[in-house]
């Protein structure tokens, strides 16, 4: 067996890339903890929803690093 073509790309078949729509650019770390801000804000407060609100919260926050 020939070992050079065994990581070869275009030999590969991978399934097409689904997209949903066109990406946004990366949120600066300002606006990232500016966003997570208001979705804290709205997660405290009792409304219809301030669940989805506090579960964007925890994700965003776990992947970005603290203000300090």
């Amino acid at each position: 067996m020939d070992d050079d073509g065994l990581f070869d790309l275009q030999a590969a078949d991978f399934a097409p890339l689904q997209t949903t729509g066109p990406r946004l650019a990366l949120l600066t770390l300002e606006e990232a903890h500016d966003l997570l801000r208001l979705l804290v804000t709205i997660a405290q407060e009792a409304g219809p929803v301030s669940l989805e609100a506090d579960r964007l919260a925890r994700e965003i926050a776990a992947r970005i690093p603290s203000e300090n």
